[in-house]
Order: structure tokens, then C-alpha cells, then sequence
């Protein structure tokens, strides 16, 4: 099944798709929108364009396991995601993906404007891998 990852943010968010046997995850765009409204709109039509069977939306806590106010702004759109589209939204917790989205970009020499761009895309794609690990195991330890 194709999913679709989210990386909500205030001024842009990262989106990545993965293949349908759930083996590659790719980057696939930004939403530089500050509208609530507009980014849900936004989110709704990528995942029609992509054909995405599910849509995961990463969940940030604090590393003690709280929620602050980023996280309720992130359960706000899956609720609002779940009332408009007829596949399945979930969250996913996101603890350090930004950071790790960051380390990746650095290894790959990406800096300056051009990494502003791509962060949040690769943000998506590292919460989208994570996801498609946690259903690969769960689907081989039902086995």
C-alpha cells in the first residue's frame, strides 16, 4: 500500500510517499503554507495525486514522553484529515526526526537555502521509514 507521510510545521510541511510494496520511501514535496485550513486542503490532494492508501502524520513529543502544544496541533489535523478522506490517518511519533533529517542532509553536503527547502520533505521520509519498519515487523512477527 502507498503511504503518505506528513511533517506538520507552522510555515512549511514535508511530505513523503512510499512505494506500494512498502520498501522505498521518497521525498515528495513541501507545503509552504501557514493556513491550517489550506495545509489540510493541501495534504487532502496530495494524497489523491499519490493514491495513498493511508496517511501517517508524525506526532512530536518531548523526549520524556509528554505532548506539548506542536503535538495537539498535530492530533487537531489528523482529526481534521480523518473527517475529510476515506482512508485510514494515523499517528506516528516523531522524536527527533528533524535532527536526524538535519544529520542526513550534512552528510550529504546539502546546506544553506537548498536545505531549508528539503528539510521537512526529509523530515517526512525519515517518519514514513520508521513507520514502514514498525508494520514490517509487526506483519513478521503475525507470521
Amino acid at each position: 500500500m502507498k503511504i503518505m507521510a506528513v511533517d506538520y510545521g507552522d510555515a512549511r510541511t514535508g511530505l513523503a510517499v512510499c512505494d506500494r510494496t512498502e520498501f522505498l520511501a521518497s521525498p515528495v514535496g513541501t507545503i509552504e503554507e501557514k493556513s491550517f485550513a489550506k495545509v489540510a486542503e493541501k495534504i487532502v490532494y496530495a494524497s489523491r495525486e499519490f493514491e495513498a492508501g493511508m496517511i501517517v502524520i508524525g506526532l512530536p513529543r518531548n523526549m520524556d514522553g509528554s505532548e506539548g502544544p506542536r503535538a495537539q496541533k498535530c492530533r487537531k489535523l489528523a482529526d481534521t484529515l480523518k473527517a475529510i478522506v476515506p482512508i485510514p490517518v494515523e499517528l506516528w511519533d516523531e522524536r527527533s526526526t528533524t535532527v536526524t533529517a538535519a544529520s542526513i542532509l550534512t552528510e550529504n553536503g546539502t546546506f544553506g537555502k537548498k536545505r531549508k527547502q528539503v528539510l521537512d520533505s526529509v523530515a517526512a521520509v525519515v517518519i514514513l521509514e520508521s513507520y514502514m519498519a514498525y508494520r514490517h515487523n509487526l506483519q513478521k512477527n503475525q507470521s
